[in-house]
């Protein structure tokens, strides 16, 4: 009797696995433009001033996927330098005459090259690491920036050193040309920050 109801038993086990419908994966969509922010630092008390770019062109390494990795890694932008936009005409000028243009390009690209996730923590912003390849001034770095992600935006932050891209030419030229405004200290190093709509369906968000 015991081994008949131990036989029903597996039968039924096996029937059930059999007939379950299977879970639905997760579907991530990028939707929307990508925004690129800066901030650089002028005076010896390293004074924050900051901006975006009109003209940024971002390409999407897949619409849609099922984790970041697969729609993120691959994914570049193209930045138009002389888009700058500080909301100041008269700064934006400055920059693009005295800083951009002595540069030996008029764009900035960068490309995710990999993604580094930490351990998730329940009901906290998913976080973790990207490795963004920068390229200006015909110098190629790679540049890890923090990310987050939380309802339905994916944020990131970073730092670059203008002299890791060899560009002391071009931050010689725009702090003699805003000496006075700038006390005669302009730093090297720029604060770079992003933000992309990312919609996530049928599921809890995994990396």
């Amino acid at each position: 009797m015991q081994k008949l109801l131990l036989v029903l038993l597996l039968l039924f086990s096996v029937s059930y696995a059999e007939i379950q419908v299977p879970k639905v994966g997760c579907v991530l969509s990028q939707e929307g433009n990508v925004t690129v922010g800066w901030k650089a630092y002028k005076t010896p008390a390293k004074v924050g001033v900051g901006g975006t770019f009109n003209d940024i062109i971002y390409t999407a390494a897949a619409p849609e996927g099922k984790n970041f990795k697969e729609i993120l890694v691959g994914s570049s932008v193209v930045i138009k330098t002389e888009s700058v936009n500080s909301k100041n005409e008269g700064r934006d000028l400055k920059l693009v005459n005295a800083f951009f243009k002595v540069l030996t390009t008029d764009t900035i690209t960068a490309k995710i090259v990999d993604i580094k996730p930490k351990e998730r923590v329940t009901g906290k912003p998913k976080t973790g690491t990207l490795i963004i390849e920068i390229t200006m001034n015909g110098v190629t770095q790679k540049v890890p920036m923090a990310y987050s992600f939380d309802k339905g935006v994916m944020q990131g932050e970073g730092v670059i050193d203008l002299f890791d891209f060899s560009a002391s030419k071009a931050l010689s030229s725009i702090n003699k040309a805003c000496f006075d405004l700038h006390s005669g200290k302009t730093w090297n190093d720029i604060a770079l920050s992003f933000q992309l709509p990312i919609k996530a369906t049928l599921c809890a968000t995994k990396h």
